[in-house]
């Protein structure tokens, strides 16, 4: 039943496994390690490598492009997110993202990690994350400039301008949820494992008003993925 999949070679029960993805689903703060190990009376790095290997099967690895409206604009995420200094990353992980606008909210969001705000790094994350054709509205970074010829609506704003008080509400709101959930139930998160973290986030942001359907849908896409070990998983710092 298991074979192939995110949970071959388990040893962890099938009933923990369900619960484990339940609890990571419908949980509004999502599960910490600590948390699970808690609630499933398992070692705690059983728990880290179960939430791990969840985490890696929220990401399906076809799915379909934002379209219609996006904004999109990029943050920094760890220990010195607050300190100024333009677009200097230090020891914080760049954090990308594009999120769809809708009439009356915000529509599915995208994040990734880059490794600069560069215009190959910023029109990459696009082009993987966005169809062409769509109206994309960021700020007047020149990392975006590109995107008018690579057949997109690019509509740069000044942040500056008065009349332009939060160019791009939508994705900063998802920025600082994001950041509000790492540091509340991860207390942090290593760049290590960021983009693991990200996907999760998205995964369960996406399915926001529907979480049984975010748990039906997490226990299908376990299924898509190759085995991972502890080993493979494991980091130079445990993190959740």
């Amino acid at each position: 039943m298991t074979s192939g999949s995110v949970l071959h070679g388990t040893r962890a029960s099938l009933r923990d496994w369900f619960w484990a993805a339940y609890l990571m689903t419908s949980h509004t703060p999502g599960m910490s390690a600590v948390q699970l190990q808690r609630q499933l009376g398992i070692r705690y790095e059983t728990a880290w490598t179960m939430l791990h290997k969840l985490r890696r099967a929220m990401r399906r690895p076809e799915r379909e492009r934002l379209y219609g409206k996006v904004e999109a604009d990029e943050t920094y995420v760890g220990r010195q997110e607050n300190l100024r200094g333009g677009r200097q990353a230090g020891e914080r992980s760049i954090v990308v993202g594009a999120i769809e606008v809708r009439t009356e909210g915000s529509g599915r969001l995208r994040l990734e990690v880059v490794p600069d705000v560069s215009g190959p790094s910023l029109t990459g994350f696009i082009k993987t994350n966005v169809e062409p054709g769509t109206t994309i509205i960021t700020d007047g970074w020149q990392g975006y400039a590109p995107l008018s010829g690579m057949g997109y609506r690019h509509k740069a704003k000044t942040q500056g301008d008065p009349r332009n008080s939060d160019i791009t509400p939508r994705i900063h709101r998802a920025f600082g949820n994001l950041k509000t959930w790492l540091r509340g139930t991860h207390h942090g998160v290593s760049k290590k494992h960021m983009q693991v973290y990200l996907d999760e986030f998205v995964f369960r942001f996406n399915r926001r008003r529907k979480p049984m359907a975010a748990f039906q849908s997490l226990l299908g896409l376990t299924s898509l993925y190759h085995p991972t070990s502890y080993k493979m998983l494991y980091g130079s710092e445990q993190t959740g």
